[in-house]
């Protein structure tokens, strides 16, 4: 609408004079009106539309994917042709909404403006112009990274197509695929920080810098993180979909026989080496969230122990387990600054490796009561014996659990009066310590 305003010499108010609109264009919290909003039209809209257009209405139906989205709003009121509109967030209309690259619309329309695209998180590189195109959800103001220092970047967007056939040749969604090894990359992400040995993505990310960066190295680590960590997320995803690595999971699983995941296991060590990255393996094999939750599923899934679907679906990331996006951090940051702390979480402080640990123990008791539902079969007491075995192990993992999640606690500057409290432990002193 901008751009045919502008051939008609008028300003964007203009144009969107020629609708009645529901309700107010979308803005951030600050006030800035959002660059990803989205126009949705009546049919009498769509009409209006396309004759200021002067293109058919089938030719902006393949133009515009938000061309047939219906809204009820639109549609009850829409009972003599007025032309109504409406006013969305595009992420929320059909996916993702990027900025687009200034130098193609120039090539295109001859004109070098803000331009903004619906792309999935594996579609921001532009190969032409060695650009990795931002979410445009964000209230800041830069467009595009620069990635003529960083060539690997583009090239994994080449190899995520490769990926991606690989997928449905398996029978999966290549979106499923790609959000499972993007949640496990920015999880390695959040803890890179603490990693010594870490120098490629430091390095990559001094090499994308598009504008002014400024000082602030949190705020930058959240415009450049999707980027940065792209070639990470496309190598883990091929990693994952090969039946080789998934025989990994399962010898350090111990086969048939039930054993926690050991941090120094071949899966660890070959996710490591796919990454360039050999010392990463157990760092990263048990370290908890959307990896073990993966292994998790395929060793339920070798076991025919799931008791409902989604246990067997190694595709699917729980919502606590999403990463957040670039706003949500830009927004979390902003938050932080204006109450004038530092927003440190106690559980960042903990070690991976006692974080680890202590995510295995829960998994594995996890995975154990999950087996009791098919342990009540045969004779009476053999499967009372066996429930109350499994039952007692179970409840041995998680005391343990508790008790070394406590321990981090206090550790980390947790009050140890706050952690007695919480945990319903109590570590005051015995007879024994008296006498």
């Amino acid at each position: 609408m901008c751009r045919i305003s502008a051939r008609y010499g008028q300003e964007p108010g203009f144009m969107l004079g020629h609708w009645r609109w529901k309700n107010h264009q979308p803005r951030h919290p600050g006030g800035a009106l959002r660059a990803d909003a989205e126009a949705l039209l009546s049919p009498g809209g769509l009409t209006v539309l396309a004759g200021l257009c002067g293109a058919s209405q089938e030719m902006l139906r393949r133009t515009l994917p938000s061309w047939d989205h219906e809204e009820d709003e639109l549609s009850n009121d829409d009972v003599v042709g007025a032309p109504l509109a409406l006013w969305r967030v595009g992420g929320t209309v059909v996916r993702p909404v990027a900025f687009g690259c200034r130098s193609c619309a120039a090539r295109r329309t001859g004109q070098a403006v803000r331009v903004v695209r619906y792309a999935e998180r594996w579609e921001r590189v532009c190969g032409r112009h060695g650009r990795w195109l931002l979410d445009a959800d964000a209230d800041q103001p830069l467009e595009n990274l620069d990635l003529s220092g960083s060539p690997e970047v583009v090239v994994a967007q080449r190899r995520w197509a490769v990926v991606a056939r690989r997928a449905r040749r398996a029978g999966v969604e290549p979106a499923s695929v790609f959000g499972i090894a993007r949640a496990v990359v920015c999880r390695w992400w959040e803890h890179s920080l603490r990693w010594e040995q870490e120098e490629i993505w430091p390095l990559r990310l001094q090499q994308v810098p598009s504008g002014e960066v400024g000082g602030d190295v949190n705020r930058w680590r959240a415009l450049g993180r999707d980027a940065v960590v792209f070639p990470e997320v496309v190598a883990v995803a091929g990693a994952l979909l090969d039946p080789g690595v998934e025989e990994l999971v399962w010898a350090d699983s111990g086969w048939g026989g039930p054993r926690p995941l050991s941090g120094d296991g071949q899966f660890g060590r070959c996710l490591g080496e796919v990454v360039g990255r050999p010392w990463l393996g157990p760092l990263v094999a048990t370290d908890g969230g959307p990896l073990v939750s993966w292994q998790a599923a395929i060793i339920r899934r070798r076991r025919h122990t799931a008791v409902d679907p989604y246990d067997a679906d190694p595709w699917r990331v729980r919502a606590d387990q999403q990463p957040p996006t670039m706003a949500a951090l830009l927004r979390e940051q902003t938050r932080e600054k204006t109450a004038g702390g530092s927003g440190t979480n106690w559980r960042s402080t903990v070690p991976p490796e006692q974080r680890m640990f202590i995510t295995n123990l829960i998994d594995t008791a996890q995975e154990e009561l999950l087996q009791l539902r098919g342990a009540h079969q045969g004779r009476t007491a053999d499967a009372a014996r066996l429930l109350l075995q499994r039952l007692s192990h179970s409840i041995d993992l998680l005391d343990q659990a508790l008790r070394e999640t406590a321990l981090a606690a206090v550790t980390a500057g947790v009050a140890l009066h706050d952690v007695e409290q919480w945990a319903c432990l109590d570590t005051g002193p015995t007879d024994e310590d008296d006498q």
